[in-house]
């Protein structure tokens, strides 16, 4: 067998006798060999693109060119990419913004109620036994609401019918009535309008209210099974979200998001003490004057009143729409009632108590109320003075100090 003889590559790699292979540099001398702090291994050897060439072979396809170069035809590339992405997430979100509104709202409403949660904690109460309370207080203020709204309407309703035959008769007998049948045709004109096509407009008008009925129960329960995941894996969410800021902040934002849900949680408080108040002033007032069903119309009020700025008027209206079926002078007193009370209340009552709930000043509170309802409906006026709480903070713990020290 002929041996191979030694070459001076193989000399150069073979170490000499006596001598550890750590001892010996690698290829290259002390330039290839790696930096401190490297592997571990100091005799690795990086692929080159030699190496790989004799270890795979000669590519199949050719040798790769250089890099792309920024130019413009590939930047305006990437940015019509870039654009199509943002016009498909805008309709994404518009498509889906009566969900996203529920999850807000549902969101909202757990913040709110949150701290009545901690209260609970703080009196020894386990978390899921204190979520189940909140949350049944809540469900049973919606059927009280209900219950105390329902059997007045049957009632009138039911009342309704049963004169319907006599105030039939009555019109029969007019003799104005009949003149202004004949002379108008109103028979005629009547049978025209009972058609099949007005008839099947009237029911899909039916069908339609039907649909906004159901529809809008279908959202209360969803914002109220939402509220519930939403309660009870709060203090998760809340943690997941501090996470995602980086360590050496994490500190502060948690201390200051901490004061803003506060914030959040004051507000509702002091927007349900409003309504309460509104709510024992009507009943009050309806007991006073005389209405059928004070208590019911008391709900009635303060559930409007928890909508900002036109909730207030929207209770007025209803109770004053009573009074005048009651009596002429009883609506005069209603329609007073509430304008005098809307006055006190947005001026007196409502920049107080969420200026001692929420520290927003009262010139801070009105405006952004209208600011919020301008911009995002009911929404808006909502969540303004939360968010005016909110951007106070942020200012006066990170926007002052930051131009302090400069």
């Amino acid at each position: 067998m002929i041996e191979k003889p030694e070459t001076a590559d193989d000399e150069r790699l073979s170490p000499p006798a006596g001598t550890s292979p750590a001892a010996v540099s690698p290829p290259g001398g002390p330039a290839d060999s790696p930096p401190p702090g490297g592997p571990a291994d100091a005799s690795a050897h990086v692929m080159s693109r030699a190496d790989a060439l004799d270890a795979f072979g000669e590519t199949k396809f050719g040798e790769p060119g250089r890099p792309l170069r920024r130019n413009p035809f590939l930047i305006g590339f990437l940015g019509g990419l870039g654009l199509a992405l943002a016009y498909a997430v805008f309709l994404g979100l518009s498509n889906a913004s009566s969900v996203l509104v529920l999850v807000f709202i549902a969101l909202f409403l757990a913040v709110g109620l949150h701290p009545a949660v901690v209260r609970l904690q703080r009196w020894r109460v386990p978390r899921g036994l204190a979520v189940a309370l909140v949350v049944l207080f809540v469900v049973g203020l919606i059927v009280g609401g209900i219950t105390a709204l329902v059997p007045p309407i049957v009632t009138q309703v039911g009342g309704f019918v049963e004169q319907l035959p006599s105030y039939v008769e009555a019109l029969q007998r007019s003799r104005t009535l009949r003149e202004l049948i004949q002379d108008y045709d109103l028979v005629e004109k009547v049978q025209s309008m009972v058609s099949t096509e007005n008839a099947s407009r009237v029911f899909g008008g039916v069908f339609g209210g039907a649909r906004l009925f159901f529809g809008t129960v279908f959202n209360v329960l969803t914002v109220l099974i939402l509220t519930i995941y939403f309660l009870a894996s709060f203090e998760r969410m809340k943690r997941a979200g501090y996470l995602l800021v980086p360590a050496s902040r994490r500190a502060r934002v948690q201390l200051i998001g901490d004061e803003i849900l506060a914030k959040v949680g004051a507000y509702l408080v002091g927007a349900l003490a409003i309504a309460l108040l509104c709510g024992l002033s009507t009943f009050v007032f309806a007991l006073a004057v005389g209405l059928a069903y004070p208590f019911a119309l008391a709900i009635v009020v303060a559930i409007c009143d928890l909508i900002p700025q036109i909730g207030a008027t929207l209770g007025a209206i209803v109770v004053s729409l009573v009074g005048f079926a009651t009596s002429l002078p009883i609506g005069i007193a209603c329609v007073i009632f509430f304008l005098l009370y809307q006055q006190v209340e947005n001026y007196l009552i409502y920049p107080k108590v969420m200026r001692r709930s929420v520290e927003v000043s009262d010139v801070a509170a009105i405006v952004a109320a209208l600011l919020g309802v301008s911009l995002f409906g009911v929404i808006g006026a909502l969540v303004a003075i939360p968010a005016v709480a909110a951007v106070q903070i942020i200012i006066r713990e990170v926007l002052i100090p930051r131009q302090a020290t400069r």
